[in-house]
């Protein structure tokens, strides 16, 4: 065998034997069911198809067409609107599509700022400021972990953006959107919601609806609680037809090409398996997390927006500054086989170096874990952040408690043999 594809192939076998072992809490990731990741390996991850369904630029699209359309009238039906776009390669080109469709350079929008948990693609050095927008942060309510209201309220008013977007990726509560809604009118802004994070939860029922509390556009990428393939997808329940052509446009030919065919049908398998298990696998994401919230409160690790219960979504976000900060801690869990990520809190300078760690429970759900697991999870974990003990020790228990769990959830089964040899659980 050629040396190259040999450590290739051991890096790859290597990487599924070690997460077959951990206890994988980064908020963004998930799995893939064994009969979803059965369509990445298709024929169609060989194919192009550029433009709509039924009217493309090549030949040979007669089934990719109808599988295309399959997936859109799943995503209408999960998400109850008009108009779904699956054709999008990842949530960050989603929300380059957004800036595309509805911003020119110099043209106003609100969000978040990355401090206070915004998505890169919003900030200054990412899409938003490639795209040459002028973005204005809204006031943030650092005890609840979410924007302030009332100052989020004036400040629309007062500089009337053009897009007036909202979403985070530590997104611990929903955004009050419904109470925005005579500042956006006022404002006359269009409302993008940017529900990368939460994109399953919202389809599960589990955290809000927000193309139904007031958004005009809902984009998201499809891997987090949404457990489907690295994908994105655009949503609106508009009836503007011009509007539904301005973002079809900036998707194809905007920021799109190909838009990755064999993702696309892995998505429809990830989405028909939604409408089957989705709400109660939401529910139960939710219950995991409040459970571990509460469990690492009792363990004296500081856990974010304990007055307001903590969080309402996947996510749990730490102040573990006084435990040798983000960095520091994300580093010795690793070692003991936790996964998590050092991450940006309200106060902190540095991404470097944040005093923040965040976790996800969406991975452990998806496992089969449930409250009385998150129980363990937390004593594992201050186990490594509070006691210090050796992450060998703590690798090993982490390890044994992972042989109870290694078989995904909340999907179909058929096709589960198809790939022991790559299943990540």
């Amino acid at each position: 065998m050629n040396e190259d594809v040999a450590f290739i192939e051991d890096q790859v076998d290597r990487h599924h034997a070690w997460f077959a072992r951990c206890l994988p809490m980064i908020a963004s990731e998930n799995i893939i069911s064994p009969m979803a990741r059965e369509m990445l390996l298709t024929d169609f991850g060989d194919r192009y198809a550029e433009g709509l369904p039924h009217e493309r630029y090549y030949q040979g699209n007669t089934f990719v067409d109808e599988v295309e359309d399959r997936v859109v009238a799943l995503a209408r039906k999960i998400f109850r609107v008009r108009h779904a776009d699956p054709r999008l390669t990842s949530g960050t080109v989603a929300n380059m599509a957004v800036y595309f469709a509805l911003l020119e350079p110099g043209d106003i929008m609100t969000s978040v700022a990355l401090s206070h948990g915004a998505h890169i693609s919003s900030a200054k050095f990412g899409a938003a400021g490639m795209r040459g927008v002028n973005n204005v942060n809204y006031p943030f309510d650092v005890d609840r972990m979410n924007i302030d209201v009332d100052g989020t309220a004036t400040l629309i008013k007062l500089v009337k953006p053009k897009v007036a977007a909202f979403g985070q990726s530590v997104f611990l509560f929903p955004t009050p959107l419904a109470d925005l809604r005579d500042a956006f009118q006022e404002a006359g802004c269009t409302v993008w919601y940017d529900g990368a994070h939460v994109l399953g939860l919202i389809a599960g029922g589990q955290f809000q609806d927000p193309l139904h509390e007031g958004a005009d556009v809902l984009t998201g990428s499809t891997h987090k609680t949404l457990p489907g393939p690295q994908h994105g997808i655009l949503l609106s329940d508009s009836d503007d037809e011009k509007f539904i052509k301005r973002l079809q446009r900036a998707v194809f030919p905007g920021v799109v090409s190909n838009h990755h065919l064999h993702a696309m049908a892995a998505l429809g398998i990830t989405l028909a398996e939604f409408v089957e298990f989705g709400r109660e696998y939401a529910a139960q994401i939710v219950r995991n997390s409040k459970a571990l919230a509460q469990a690492l409160h009792e363990r004296g690790i500081k856990v974010l927006a304990e007055k307001h219960g903590f969080t309402e979504s996947h996510t749990v976000a730490l102040d573990v500054a006084a435990l040798g900060g983000g960095a520091k801690l994300s580093a010795d869990l690793e070692k003991a086989n936790i996964i998590t990520n050092k991450n940006l809190l309200p106060w902190d300078t540095s991404p470097v170096k944040p005093s923040g760690v965040r976790l996800g429970t969406q991975e452990l759900t998806r496992l089969g874990m449930r409250e009385s697991q998150m129980d363990e999870v937390a004593d594992l974990f201050a186990r490594v952040a509070v006691k210090h003990e050796a992450s060998e020790k703590v690798a090993a228990d982490v390890a044994a408690m992972r042989t109870e769990f290694n078989t995904v959830h909340y999907c179909f089964t058929k096709g589960a043999e198809a790939h022991r040899r790559w299943r990540i659980a």
